[in-house]
C-alpha cells in the first residue's frame, strides 16, 4: 500500500439499533438508533472531540460514514461537534449476508435453526455472505484513498465486521475468525495509525461501556 502522509483513522461503530424483533438487519433500510443508541453515539462523539475545537485547530478533518441510517445517525454528533459535513461512502457498508432479514444471531444459537444450515458450510470464506477478503479489500482501498487525499485525521463510521477486519489486517491476523469473538462493541472506537510501512492499531476505546449492559446487539452479520 502506497502511503503518502501519516494519518490517524478512527473507526467508530454505530450505537444500539431499535430492533425489537431481533432481526439480523444487515443492509436492510429502516433500522435507526434506539434512544440508548443515540446516547452511545453522543458518548463516542465526546470521546473523539471532547472540547469542541474550532475547525482550524481540529486534527479530524473528515467524517465518512456508511450510508445506512444507524451509521449516519452515529456520525452526526461527531460532525456537529466539529462543524463538518458527513460524507457517505459505500465501502463502509455492512457486509452482504444471505441471512439478512431473518431472526438469526451470529452465535451458536444459529445452529438450532435449520433454515440457516445451508449457509454455514464454510465459516472461513464465509459461505453466508460477502467474502471476508472482499470486505477487507474495500476497506483497504478506502484507507489508501483517504490517506492520499486528506490533510488530517479521519473518522470512519461503520459496522462490526468491516471494522473488525480492518483490525485484523492492522495486527497481521488471518481474516477468518469466530464472529462471537469480535472485539467491537457498540459505539466503540478502533484507532489506526497509517505510516509508510502500512497501518497499525494504536488504541481501542469503548466510551459506551456503561450502557452495554442490557443493550441489544444481534443485528450484525
Amino acid at each position: 500500500m502506497l502511503v503518502v502522509n501519516e494519518h490517524v483513522v478512527h473507526f467508530v461503530r454505530h450505537g444500539e439499533v431499535e430492533n425489537p424483533t431481533g432481526v439480523l438487519y444487515g443492509r436492510l433500510p429502516g433500522f435507526h438508533l434506539s434512544a440508548r443508541g443515540q446516547e452511545m453515539a453522543e458518548l463516542a462523539a465526546k470521546t473523539l472531540v471532547p472540547n469542541r475545537p474550532s475547525r482550524q485547530d481540529a486534527a479530524i478533518t473528515r467524517i465518512v460514514s456508511s450510508p445506512l441510517e444507524r451509521a449516519v445517525e452515529s456520525a452526526t454528533p461527531i460532525a456537529r461537534r466539529l462543524g463538518l459535513a458527513v460524507e457517505i461512502d459505500d465501502r463502509l457498508l455492512e457486509a452482504e449476508s444471505y441471512l439478512e432479514g431473518g431472526q438469526f444471531e451470529m452465535s451458536l444459537s444459529i445452529l438450532a435453526k435449520p433454515a440457516a444450515w445451508r449457509f454455514l458450510v464454510n465459516p472461513f470464506r464465509p459461505s453466508w455472505g460477502e467474502p471476508f477478503a472482499a470486505v477487507a479489500a474495500r476497506i483497504g482501498s478506502l484507507i489508501a484513498e483517504i490517506d492520499k487525499n486528506s490533510k488530517g485525521d479521519v473518522v470512519f463510521v461503520s459496522h462490526q465486521l468491516p471494522i473488525w477486519l480492518a483490525h485484523r489486517q492492522a495486527v497481521g491476523r488471518s481474516l477468518a475468525h469466530d464472529p462471537r469473538k469480535r472485539r467491537c462493541a457498540l459505539s466503540s472506537i478502533t484507532t489506526l495509525k497509517i505510516a509508510a510501512t502500512g497501518y497499525r492499531e494504536v488504541s481501542y476505546r469503548s466510551p459506551a461501556a456503561g450502557l452495554l449492559g442490557g443493550s441489544v446487539d444481534v443485528g450484525a452479520v
